[in-house]
């Protein structure tokens, strides 16, 4: 179960209302992120928008859906025109560059993405990346980059159906973003060649540690980086391994433990919906309930009751053997 916290990536405070975005549907200003920020836009109208980047962040856009309006972008210059598809990004460096957007038709579902420039430090990738550098991404024109593209829809899918481990899950997708950008658009005379794939997992020493910590803190505050240093390596590189090792990544395992240890407390029955929601790290008992209801089949009320009826015609070598298959 995608039931999906680490601290909060600074709440956007770009305006962008002002800037011509209505009908925000989702934001992840109460998720608790640290990896990134992100708002979902209902609407953006068309005509000519004032863009403003950020100073400290880079700024992802991503058509989730798609329209086929005509969207010209012009900034000291610099001017380009794409018919905006499903899939299309566009991107600003930090630095607070002046623009503006001209938007033929109405758009819908615009991924807005501000990623911190200090995803890009040396202990995410083991690789020396001249800040400097991040300034030279090219915003000149939109891309077509599916895994960039990708990477958004999972982002927009976690705004709009909170999961249990989606601080683990966009902690993992902003370290994608950083190692994305990188590669394909950070120029080549400003870092170093990006590291392929390593061969390095984790030992079994190691992984029991970070299965350790996993366990000691289903219900608290699960951080990306934490488990990555008590394996002794980047975070970049720590989600691989940890894929390798257990096959799924961490977000996925984390999940599942927390889907066992949701089932446990209901079962014990001492303890409120909304308790067990927070405690998991949902923002509240609604998103436990939907996800908790898409992983079982059951509202965890329902779940709850029908295991006490079960309880009271069983005998207690029973329900002894029934928690002991969820611990």
């Amino acid at each position: 179960m995608d039931i999906q916290h680490d601290q909060p990536a600074a709440a956007t405070p770009y305006g962008l209302k002002h800037y011509g975005f209505e009908g925000i549907q989702s934001s992840s200003a109460d998720r608790g992120w640290s990896g990134l920020s992100a708002q979902l836009c209902g609407v953006v109208r068309k005509g000519v928008i004032p863009w403003r980047t950020p100073q400290s962040d880079i700024r992802i856009c991503v058509d989730t859906r798609g329209n086929d309006s005509l969207v010209t972008r012009r900034a000291p210059g610099v001017e380009s025109r794409i018919i905006a598809r499903r899939g299309t990004v566009w991107l600003s460096p930090p630095g607070l560059q002046e623009g503006a957007v001209d938007i033929a038709e109405d758009l819908t579902g615009i991924l807005h993405i501000y990623l911190p420039v200090r995803h890009f430090s040396p202990s995410n990738f083991d690789i020396n990346v001249d800040l400097v550098a991040v300034s030279t991404l090219s915003y000149e024109r939109a891309l077509e980059d599916p895994l960039l593209a990708e990477i958004g829809f999972a982002i927009a899918s976690e705004l709009r159906s909170e999961t249990s481990t989606g601080g683990l899950l966009v902690g993992s997708l902003a370290s994608s973003l950083a190692a994305r950008l990188i590669q394909k658009y950070v120029t080549a005379s400003s870092a170093q060649a990006f590291p392929r794939h390593t061969s390095q997992g984790l030992d079994r020493r190691r992984l029991q540690r970070v299965l350790d910590y996993i366990e000691a803190n289903l219900e608290g505050d699960l951080n990306l980086d934490l488990m990555a240093s008590i394996a002794c390596l980047s975070r970049y590189h720590f989600a691989r391994a940890f894929k390798q090792a257990i096959g799924q990544p961490p977000h996925r395992y984390v999940s599942a433990r927390r889907l066992d240890r949701a089932k446990a407390l209901l079962m014990r029955g001492d303890r409120s919906l909304v308790d067990i929601a927070l405690a998991l790290s949902f923002s509240d008992q609604a998103s436990f309930t939907r996800a908790f209801r898409q992983a079982t089949g059951q509202a965890p009320g329902r779940y709850r009751h029908e295991f006490g009826s079960r309880r009271h015609g069983s005998s207690p070598a029973d329900i002894g053997q029934a928690l002991s298959m969820l611990a």
